[in-house]
């Protein structure tokens, strides 16, 4: 039996802009588009409860109970912390990020609400929070796995001294590191932070993989689109080659929401590229030769 905490897709399906997806906007069309994700083999949805303020965990709640039987065929991802201005009740409408105990024991019972699911597959820190206690964070994310509410914990977008005085206080391990990075911000493949991810044993999920969109820009967009033609593929799905070309099989988090870009990426993923493709491509995004 695959590990249920394993990604065995080759992306995720981000869930940033559900909540503006006019044609996804009830509860039936959005339980039609979930049951034709899962059919193609793409059971993993990553959430934030700051996505639309909390209206997208909402609507995908709203789904799985239009259609029930989704439910156990989804496999979910979900981030907290952040609390944004609006959600602020301290009266200054500031935001600030919470890794209090209570905060974060509220936000993971709280998401498993509204997104109607049994437990959170993995559930991360969605930002490095610099008044982070480890010890008490690190007590809630554990009783939250001892109590099967969170299969594994992770972060998102720490450094590595963040998450290491986090998983020092932990009983259980941290699994998955989620950072932005791609054609368009391959900086952590060069300052060590992906090397950390690697060497401490975290599974590297790439968030904005596109660069939301500048990958298709300027010179290293002439040449994805070159390079796509030739090889008969969409640019977008080159560009993710690119990424899990990386070892460590970076997953990448894809934002569209339209089937046919989903379909067109997933028809792609069997791509790979080799070294001297790889490189050239970095050249190209960076404008300049390697060392």
């Amino acid at each position: 039996m695959n590990d249920p905490l394993t990604f065995d897709v080759p992306f995720l399906l981000g869930m940033m802009r559900l909540h503006n997806a006019f044609e996804l906007s009830t509860p039936t069309a959005l339980a039609d588009w979930l049951e034709a994700r899962l059919d193609e083999g793409l059971g993993w949805f990553d959430h934030a409860d700051i996505y639309g303020s909390r209206e997208s965990e909402t609507r995908f709640g709203e789904a799985l109970r239009a259609r029930p039987a989704l439910a156990s065929r989804v496999r979910v991802v979900s981030k907290a912390d952040i609390v944004l201005p609006g959600l602020d009740e301290s009266g200054h409408a500031v935001k600030h990020y919470d890794t209090t105990p209570e905060y974060l024991t509220a936000a993971i019972d709280a998401s498993l609400s509204r997104l109607g699911v049994e437990r959170l597959d993995h559930f991360l820190l969605h930002r490095p929070d610099p008044l982070m206690e480890p010890a008490e964070t690190a007590e809630a994310l554990d009783t939250a796995i001892d109590a099967g509410k969170i299969g594994a914990a992770g972060v998102s977008n720490f450094m590595p001294e963040q998450w290491r005085r986090l998983q020092r206080a932990m009983r259980h391990d941290l699994h998955v590191h989620q950072l932005e990075l791609s054609l368009a911000h391959a900086e952590p493949l060069f300052d060590g932070l992906f090397d950390a991810v690697l060497n401490d044993g975290h599974q590297p999920l790439a968030s904005s993989p596109l660069g939301g969109g500048s990958v298709f820009e300027d010179v290293l967009g002439s040449s994805l689109s070159s390079l796509a033609e030739e090889l008969g593929v969409s640019r977008a799905g080159l560009a993710l080659a690119w990424l899990r070309r990386i070892p460590g099989s970076p997953v990448p988090v894809i934002g569209t929401l339209k089937a046919a870009r989903i379909q067109a990426l997933l028809a792609d993923s069997n791509l790979t590229i080799d070294r001297a493709t790889w490189f050239m491509l970095l050249e190209e995004s960076r404008g300049h030769r390697v060392a």
